[in-house]
């Protein structure tokens, strides 16, 4: 039986054969949200330690949402360095706390067009924050927005892969933005193509539509970061991931840099001041609140303990039912 390791319920999770969507997310029906969770395509990987009996008790969940899968092709990397890694972090995390500073957001605006420029550091490994940003599931990762749990503020309501070449992966992908000001609420449309490359981790995305903006499109990388770095090896140069293994002992955790730019143009009759000032404002608030989520729940996932893949996936379609229920019996108050 393989592991499923805290964070994100992903890290454990190797390359086998890729799984279709069940039928109900084939479907696209949800009687838990008025928003229709459609097809959320693959390909997914099955963790290879899993028997086939445990395999299908997996199937059984039929939901992509609630099985044990990695959305990211981990050929492309050390996996057995990754699985590594996330026992460590969640091991000498106790230990030797890290704590990941806020991020930086620095805002430029030329001819109506805005660049924000940021930066910011997670304590996990690369390959398992680009699976964390790439994941169309996003798992428990953004924070709850008003009374239904399971509405975050950013979902992914369907994806579409384009193209899938070595590593590379070009995906459409439909999510939505939930926002909260001055006790107003609502949601955002965000469509847009992302361009993946599971190797480099690092993408580029560009919108195909997202209201009221003329220009929507940005690109992330991600480095490594030697957190443990100046503790066990008493340098601060820079060195390869190999000499850092030898020097720490094996011991020295992997954390990630990332490097983001963000692009935004409203459209032509809100790009005038003072209603541009506004969204520009409101822009950056959202942007800074969903990267506090990714830094909170990086934080929360470091300090929980491994489970099994099959007990973590039965609890999670346990609150799923739950929140059904919940909402039905809502609906029928009306």
């Amino acid at each position: 039986m393989g592991i499923f390791p805290g964070f994100g319920g992903w890290i454990n999770l190797n390359t086998q054969d890729p799984l279709k969507a069940s039928k109900r997310s084939m479907n696209g029906k949800s009687s838990s949200d008025s928003e229709e969770d459609r097809y959320i395509q693959g390909p997914w990987y099955w963790d290879p330690d899993l028997s086939p009996k445990e395999k299908a008790k997996s199937v059984e969940l039929d939901h992509v949402r609630s099985m044990p899968l990695l959305a990211t092709d981990p050929k492309y990397y050390d996996f057995d360095e990754l699985v590594r890694q996330d026992k460590l972090w969640n091991s000498e995390n106790k230990k030797h706390p890290w704590k990941d500073a806020p991020a930086k957001v620095k805002v430029k605006t030329k001819k109506g067009l805005s660049h924000l420029n940021i930066d910011f550091t997670l304590g996990s490994p690369p390959q398992a924050v680009f699976e964390m940003f790439t994941d169309p599931r996003n798992s428990g990762v953004f924070h709850p927005m008003g009374k239904y749990l399971w509405r975050t503020r950013l979902d992914t309501l369907a994806t579409k892969v384009l193209k899938k070449d070595g590593p590379r992966q070009i995906t459409e992908v439909e999510k939505v933005l939930r926002w909260k000001i001055l006790g107003y609420n609502g949601a955002i449309p965000i469509h847009v193509i992302i361009d993946e490359n599971h190797q480099k981790v690092t993408a580029t995305y560009k919108k195909v539509k997202v209201k009221h903006m003329k220009v929507f499109e940005g690109s992330w990388k991600i480095q490594p970061l030697y957190v443990d770095q100046q503790r066990l090896c008493k340098s601060r140069s820079r060195i390869s991931e190999e000499k850092y293994k030898k020097c720490s002992g094996g011991k020295g955790r992997i954390g990630s840099k990332v490097t983001m730019e963000h692009i935004f143009q409203p459209s032509s009759l809100l790009n005038v001041p003072p209603v541009s000032w506004f969204i520009r404002g409101v822009a950056v608030k959202f942007t800074k609140a969903l990267l506090q989520d990714l830094r909170e729940h990086v934080i929360s996932m470091n300090n929980m303990k491994t489970v099994d893949p099959l007990v973590y996936a039965k609890i999670k379609e346990s609150i799923q039912k739950k929140k059904e229920k919940e909402a039905k019996l809502k609906e029928s108050e009306y």
